[in-house]
């Protein structure tokens, strides 16, 4: 049978332990791995100031692009509230001029609720919850989704934008965006030229996790959109209803193109994957409890989580798809029927780099994928 295509998205995990160093290495060694095994796209992340390695999307993209030769290489995403559109159109142009057709450019609105996080009442902009789902694929949102004011989100903040700066406005960052690109942008009335970046041919696209303005901005600028599944399963469905709702065709765009992203761990057996992802729940609650991303726990030595704290991260644990490559192969089956994905993007983390690329290799092979021949 015809599937629909994979995609990785690597946070370059930095394993209990080991060093950010070692973690870059591996995202090279996998994204040339998943190359040669079929995968689509490979997306990087970008976080600030935890136990992970990707704060520079576009340094690592390019990094990427230069040891791979086929896969696309793009960002999951782009916290704009950090930063300016021009800022980020002269960075993956840079990438661009010299890998042209294989960059994509994702952008998120994380950095616009983290400042409003802090700015408001330490809750950001509430989640949509949706019914509880027989299947297990959908449970509700967990009660506190959005981030809290936290030391760590307000030291974050304060390091990462200009003194007093407020985040700029989503949709008319998305404005500039396109402007750039097109190379129309004005501002104040004078005509400004991005090199690079101006005519350069990134494929955009919107990451997002709500049926908020993401979702919507997507839709109605007929954008490709990757809907976070592993980072907020219970607000899947209603956010890519919303960007179906809104979609109008554009020249980069004749009808609606979603990707779903999930959590799996792939070994020889459920019994060995189980294994693997045992601390899966413990590095979960690091990032729900506000403390940031931990370094990735090695599961001989994690501290069970309390019930209370289970509960925190439970949605998360429990979508997550462990198993034999047969056993994930089912349940992402069964995510692409309900969801209508036209790709999948899968973040595989362990504490031993080996056994993520086995997962990585394992799944492809039971899904199909088309392999390169070297």
């Amino acid at each position: 049978m015809t599937r629909v295509p994979l995609s990785v998205l690597d946070l370059s995990p930095i394993s209990e332990g080991s060093t950010v160093q070692q973690a870059l290495r591996n995202t090279v060694d996998l994204a040339r791995q998943t190359e040669e095994w079929g995968y689509e796209r490979y997306w990087v992340a970008e976080h600030h100031f935890v136990g992970v390695a990707s704060s520079s999307p576009a340094v690592l993209i390019g990094l990427i692009a230069a040891a791979t030769n086929r896969i696309r290489v793009g960002s999951a995403a782009v916290q704009l509230g950090f930063t300016t559109a021009a800022a980020v159109v002269e960075s993956f142009g840079t990438v661009d001029a010299l890998y042209s057709g294989r960059i994509d450019l994702g952008v998120g609105r994380s950095g616009q609720r983290r400042a409003e996080a802090v700015a408001g009442d330490g809750r950001g902009m509430p989640e949509r919850v949706s019914s509880p789902d027989p299947s297990g694929l959908f449970p509700p949102a967990p009660a506190e989704a959005a981030p809290r004011r936290t030391p760590l989100l307000s030291a974050s903040l304060a390091a990462l934008q200009q003194p007093e700066a407020q985040a700029p406005d989503f949709v008319g960052q998305l404005d500039d965006l396109a402007a750039l690109l097109a190379g129309t942008y004005e501002r104040d009335g004078v005509p400004l030229t991005a090199r690079p970046g101006a005519g350069a041919g990134l494929s955009v696209w919107l990451f997002g996790s709500s049926a908020g303005p993401t979702a919507r901005e997507a839709g109605a600028r007929g954008l490709p959109f990757a809907a976070s599944y592993h980072f907020s399963p219970g607000t899947t469905l209603d956010a890519i209803d919303e960007y179906r709702r809104s979609f109008v065709p554009s020249a980069n765009l004749s009808e609606p193109y979603v990707a779903v992203s999930a959590d799996v761990v792939v070994a020889e057996s459920d019994e060995q994957a189980r294994g693997l992802a045992a601390s899966f729940p413990q590095w979960v609650y690091s990032i729900r409890s506000g403390h940031g991303a931990a370094e990735y726990p090695n599961p001989d030595g994690a501290t069970p989580l309390t019930d209370e704290q289970y509960r925190l991260v439970a949605d998360r644990v429990e979508t997550q798809f462990v198993g034999s490559a047969a056993t994930v192969t089912d349940r992402l089956e069964a995510l692409q029927e309900a969801t209508g994905a036209d790709e999948l993007v899968l973040t595989s983390v362990t504490y031993d780099h080996v056994d993520r690329l086995r997962s990585y290799e394992l799944l492809g092979k039971e899904w199909g994928l088309p392999r390169l021949r070297v």
